[in-house]
């Protein structure tokens, strides 16, 4: 076993682990932080597999705009910090759904390839992903912006209950 090997399975279980935090804790804000751990562990998996772009552009995307606006939308819409009473609801249906489609993904990902080698495509550089980017994929980037300022302005709207109010 090689140090990549314990990396891996390290990060891994951090990030299975904070996947799970997120999902069972009853602190929004706890929630949100726990996210962060999730998505830097994964970071810290696409690094140890040498790829550095996707892992930084995960850091930067992810945990620097997307978890930092959950964050602020959930402070400014005066959400409560502390355990939420309507968030303790039974685990169990949830669980039950989550591992009967985890475990039917996996027996259908193994009984598809089986001990198949795939070859894989040479190794992608900056350039050809910055020419896919701002090519074909420009488009669905601009709509996700447009919805995450959306999702920003309504929640400053829902902070602040005197806008749209008549006099």
């Amino acid at each position: 076993m090689t140090v990549a090997d314990v990396l891996l399975a390290a990060l891994g279980a951090l990030a299975v682990g904070a996947g799970v935090l997120v999902v069972t804790t009853r602190h929004l804000v706890r929630a949100g932080l726990y996210l962060v751990v999730c998505l830097g562990a994964l970071a810290g998996l696409y690094l140890v597999l040498t790829a550095e772009l996707v892992a930084w552009v995960q850091v930067l995307i992810y945990v620097g705009a997307v978890v930092v606006l959950l964050l602020f939308a959930v402070m400014l819409t005066r959400a409560p910090i502390g355990a939420s009473d309507d968030l303790d609801r039974p685990g169990w249906p949830a669980a039950l759904i989550g591992g009967g489609s985890g475990l039917g993904l996996a027996v259908l990902l193994v009984d598809a390839f089986r001990w198949t080698r795939v070859d894989l495509p040479e190794a992608g550089t900056a350039e050809r992903l910055g020419t896919a980017v701002f090519g074909s994929w420009v488009l669905p980037f601009e709509v996700l912006s447009i919805l995450l300022l959306a999702a920003l302005v309504g929640a400053i709207v829902l902070s602040r209950p005197e806008i749209g109010r008549r006099p």
